[in-house]
């Protein structure tokens, strides 16, 4: 007789040998006896242990009514087997109980074992092994002991694994084209769990890729208002990043003919341009060095951009337009503080303003400018 456990929901057993007929475990300290040598995964759970797990307060008959839940167990789970026969099932070891149930017999180990696997193969045959292992789900895990401190850890990292697994179901949808089945899926899980950022990229992806653009920017909002408005955080660069680029894009990705034949909407054309207002590079000179650049070229506004500064960029600082309203040299004004001794000071500048005057005067010199 082969016995499997189901804790994916109420705790219950069945007969695999009889086509899953269930097994009636008596009462509910029975099934708490058993669901805690189940969570001990085939450990051995000393009585003192089980005893202070059942009650708060244990009763002073403590060791005998779990002698006697452990006994009714064997009878129900190992019903053929001769008295004061050894029990293969549920076993006693030094202080304590141990449950001896095969790997593939409680329905989380499984669960577990195919997530994990998922996890190593391609879309195509991750998706049938994540369906198969969700549909094991009949209720929260240990429904009927969430309160028990015991059962609250195993619970917990249950949960979160489910929710990876639907996650993940939901991707290996998107990358098989599927995208119109992840969609009632996700939703169903963000009203559970609207705190999974990763559910909300998934579902705002598959919306997208279904033609459904105005929807899928609405879902990324709703997200971040629910964010916002209940923990006060934003979502994560790779959310928003995606909201900025998907409000720009179209659904499809070929780009719809415009009128006049080019590439993009209204006959525009949306391939990329270098930047305007870039100096061209400088030919290079003997040895792969570049070449000396005449003075003038230097400070040359480019035919297709605006003036350039002395080191190429625009609007970084004085430009070099060639000035073309006056002529090209015209004597300066020395100042009178360069004047040499024994000259008539011919300057009307200050000595405050005298290094200014000079300073632009050289610069206008050796630029080729007046």
């Amino acid at each position: 007789m082969r016995v499997g456990f189901g804790v994916l929901g109420p705790v219950v057993a069945w007969d695999a040998d009889a086509g899953g007929r269930a097994i009636a475990l008596k009462g509910p300290r029975h099934r708490e006896v058993l669901a805690r040598l189940i969570v001990a995964r085939r450990r051995v759970v000393p009585v003192s242990r089980l005893i202070e797990d059942l009650w708060a307060e244990p009763p002073p008959g403590a060791v005998g009514a779990v002698r006697t839940f452990v006994a009714a167990l064997r009878r129900a789970l190992e019903p053929q087997r001769p008295p004061r026969t050894p029990a293969r099932l549920l076993v006693t070891e030094g202080p304590g109980y141990a449950l001896r149930a095969d790997p593939d017999a409680v329905d989380a180990w499984r669960f577990e074992r195919d997530v994990a696997a998922a996890a190593t193969l391609p879309p195509d045959g991750a998706l049938p092994r994540l369906e198969e292992a969700l549909s094991r789900w009949r209720g929260p895990a240990y429904a009927e002991f969430a309160d028990e401190g015991w059962a609250r850890g195993e619970r917990s990292r249950l949960a979160e694994l489910r929710l990876h697994a639907v996650e993940r179901q939901a991707e290996a949808r998107l990358a098989l084209g599927r995208a119109a089945e992840a969609v009632p899926d996700l939703e169903a899980h963000l009203a559970e769990h609207p705190w999974r950022e990763g559910a909300w990229r998934a579902l705002a992806l598959a919306l997208y890729r279904t033609g459904r653009q105005g929807d899928a920017l609405a879902v990324l909002r709703r997200a971040r208002s629910c964010w916002s408005s209940s923990w006060a955080w934003t979502p994560a660069r790779s959310c928003a990043a995606w909201r900025r680029t998907s409000s720009a894009r179209r659904p499809t990705s070929t780009p719809r003919r415009g009128r006049r034949g080019g590439p993009g909407v209204g006959g525009r054309d949306r391939r990329v341009r270098p930047r305007r207002g870039l100096r061209r590079p400088h030919p290079p000179g003997v040895d792969g060095r570049p070449a000396p650049r005449p003075l003038d070229d230097r400070w040359r506004r480019p035919a297709d951009g605006p003036p350039t500064t002395r080191d190429g960029r625009g609007g970084g600082g004085r430009t070099g337009r060639p000035r073309t309203d006056r002529p090209r040299h015209r004597r300066l004004r020395r100042p009178r503080d360069l004047d040499p001794p024994g000259r008539p000071r011919t300057g009307g500048i200050d000595r405050k303003d005298s290094r200014t005057h000079v300073g632009r005067a050289r610069g206008r010199f050796r630029a080729g400018r007046p």
